[in-house]
């Protein structure tokens, strides 16, 4: 087994609208994050939806261009497409299309034996209100170390109590779960603390809960660390990549090797906080990491 993550969920085109146009950018949170890992040093393998159209090879082209392997699943609805409408403090509200709304994805043999060989699976955006995908997904993961991020999507929810019981179905014995303070109204109609709980005591080996501003806490067994949000130099120009840039960050710390205590958790926190900040530096979802800003004008982006 090496230390190649395979990444499970969603891949699509982010079309950003705002009052300074419209623009067009490869996204999707499983996308993001698989390449996150890359950037980061970890090879990653991406399993996803892409349609044989325009928008696909541009996701194709993308995944190539920063070394990801693309598992994909053929769409006869095209590729999926996300609309988001960004406010002053930048903060998206999205639609989807067909594509996105019907997304699902073939497990075959290339894809088992990918993650059978993996060092671990992370899925996000996945169709847990799917009965049958989300069967699909824990039979081809079964033995596997998961890493989860729920992240619905209202757009794409179909049932939310069908999606949390698909969830909660893989959270026992989970190597990390990722959790966020809008999961847990949209999900639940509960307090980021109170899913927290939850999920650690459905079995979850880690907890990373990211609370926007408030920062992040990760709750491993008796270890339990919260950081803020990190102060770097220039102003936030987009939330959009995150949490799934601290996501990537975590994953690759475990990838690494389990933290031994508290100040190493501490550590991969800390990190991980520091390149989410970085990446809501720039537009679009790209992780970036804090050495990015190295190189700026920084009297250009603010400060």
């Amino acid at each position: 087994m090496g230390d190649r993550v395979v990444v499970v969920g969603d891949a699509l085109i982010d079309e950003l609208r705002d009052d300074n146009g419209v623009r067009e950018f490869v996204g999707g949170a499983a996308l993001n994050v698989a390449v996150g890992l890359q950037r980061l040093g970890v090879d990653a393998t991406l399993v996803a939806m892409v349609g044989d159209d325009e928008a696909g090879e541009h996701i194709r082209t993308y995944l190539s261009d920063h070394g990801v392997e693309l598992l994909a699943t053929p769409s006869s609805r095209g590729s999926s497409r996300a609309v988001s409408t960004r406010s002053g403090g930048g903060e998206p509200t999205y639609e989807f299309n067909d594509a996105a709304w019907n997304r699902g994805i073939r497990f075959g043999d290339a894809e088992r034996t990918a993650m059978a060989d993996a060092a671990m699976v992370a899925v996000s955006c996945y169709p847990f209100d799917d009965v049958e995908q989300t069967q699909a997904l824990a039979d081809a993961t079964g033995g596997t170390r998961l890493a989860i991020d729920p992240n619905p999507r209202t757009g794409m929810l179909h049932d939310r109590d069908r999606f949390v019981a698909g969830f909660e179905g893989l959270v026992p014995g989970a190597a990390l779960v990722k959790v966020g303070d809008d999961d847990a109204r949209l999900l639940y109609g509960s307090e980021l603390d109170v899913l927290r709980a939850r999920l650690v005591g459905l079995g979850a080996e880690a907890v990373l809960a990211t609370a926007g501003a408030a920062g992040a806490t990760l709750e491993a067994g008796r270890d339990e660390v919260t950081r803020p949000i990190s102060a770097l130099p220039g102003r936030i120009i987009d939330t959009m990549g995150g949490g799934d840039a601290a996501f990537a960050t975590v994953i690759a710390a475990l990838v690494a090797g389990v933290p031994a205590d508290a100040d190493a958790w501490g550590a991969v926190l800390t990190r991980a906080m520091d390149v989410a900040a970085a990446t809501c530096r720039f537009e679009g979802a790209l992780l970036r990491q804090p050495s990015a800003l190295a190189a700026l004008d920084l009297d250009a982006i603010g400060t």
